[in-house]
């Protein structure tokens, strides 16, 4: 091996490093022109490295789900005894959670919220557009939880708690399954809930169009109705940017249609810039009926879509944004 390093520099002419390593692994493996077959190699690293890094960037979502129950599963041994005494033990679990998707927010995508002032101060049914991953969501409640110490619960498709090792994480941030029953007894007990009417399906096939589609649910509007709660209408903006699905191919759809599983491939995880605004809320009138308040909040979160999103959505502009600051207006 000294031979060849000495043999590559001898001479009127020194090799480049790139030459001398291409000799030296063809005096060591014996094979001719190996050099024609790295440069091969490149190429193929180089043609498929969008690809992977497309799929592979929303693992990390994943990593930092299971770093969570870790952390919760090391918080409830060093916590036992606590328990006893405590209202609620897992008021630390839930700060320091919120720190870390908070810091993941900020750094990946300059995550910011906006409208927070709407927010009341008591109970509220905040409703919002679902991208293909419920990830805005997260990032708005650990910032609300930062800001105001308040802990917002959510509504979560039943398939979500059947992921292996999610049901301690589900429990400790107040995800519910529902029923109606279940979500009117949390808005009267005082808490935040919060609710995308559009559910699986708005994530798996929405698109960078961002159509509202929660066809004539109104058993969100029923729930606010029952527990006499505003209705707070939410957006973020780039959410489908972020991250995008093959919503768009027709088998999936309807196997989907089928099966009810969530068997559409996601891919992205770029950094493009995240900003949730929330709307002014809507009063519970006791004469409104259900269907009218589901039009009205769907008006309201429509409203926000068309003032904040530049449609059709563009991962090009959206990663651009990041170097943009905020109108005031906004």
């Amino acid at each position: 091996m000294t031979g060849g390093n000495e043999s590559c520099t001898a001479g009127p002419t020194p090799m480049s490093y790139l030459t001398c390593l291409t000799y030296i692994l063809e005096e060591w493996t014996g094979v001719e022109d190996i050099g024609d077959y790295l440069s091969y190699a490149f190429y193929i690293v180089w043609l498929f490295f969008p690809l992977v890094v497309v799929f592979v960037l929303p693992g990390v979502i994943i990593v930092l789900f299971y770093v969570s129950i870790l952390w919760l599963h090391i918080y409830k041994r060093k916590n036992e005894i606590k328990e006893a005494y405590f209202h609620d033990s897992w008021i630390g679990a839930r700060e320091m959670l919120a720190t870390l998707w908070d810091g993941h927010g900020r750094i990946w995508h300059g995550y910011e919220l906006h409208g927070v002032e709407n927010i009341p101060q008591g109970p509220g049914l905040i409703v919002f557009y679902h991208g293909a991953t419920p990830v805005d969501y997260i990032y708005f409640a650990a910032r609300l939880n930062i800001m105001t110490k308040r802990c917002c619960r959510a509504v979560a498709d039943h398939f979500v708690f059947r992921l292996p090792g999610f049901k301690m994480l589900l429990e400790v941030l107040g995800v519910i399954p529902g029923p109606k029953e279940a979500c009117v007894r949390t808005l009267e007990n005082g808490h935040l809930l919060a609710i995308a009417p559009g559910g699986v399906r708005e994530a798996l096939f929405g698109d960078e169009m961002y159509t509202i589609l929660w066809s004539d649910r109104k058993g969100f509007a029923q729930v606010a109705i029952d527990a006499k709660v505003p209705i707070i209408p939410m957006f973020t903006q780039n959410v489908r940017e972020g991250f995008r699905t093959l919503g768009g191919i027709k088998i999936l759809r309807s196997l989907y249609e089928r099966t009810r599983l969530p068997v559409v491939p996601l891919y992205g995880g770029f950094p493009v810039k995240l900003r949730t605004f929330i709307g002014e809320p809507i009063p519970y009138e006791p004469n409104m009926t259900a269907e009218e308040l589901a039009a009205k909040t769907k008006a309201a979160v429509q409203a926000l879509i068309e003032k904040h999103q530049k449609i059709p959505g563009n991962i090009f502009r959206a990663l651009m944004e990041r170097f943009q600051t905020q109108k005031k207006e906004d």
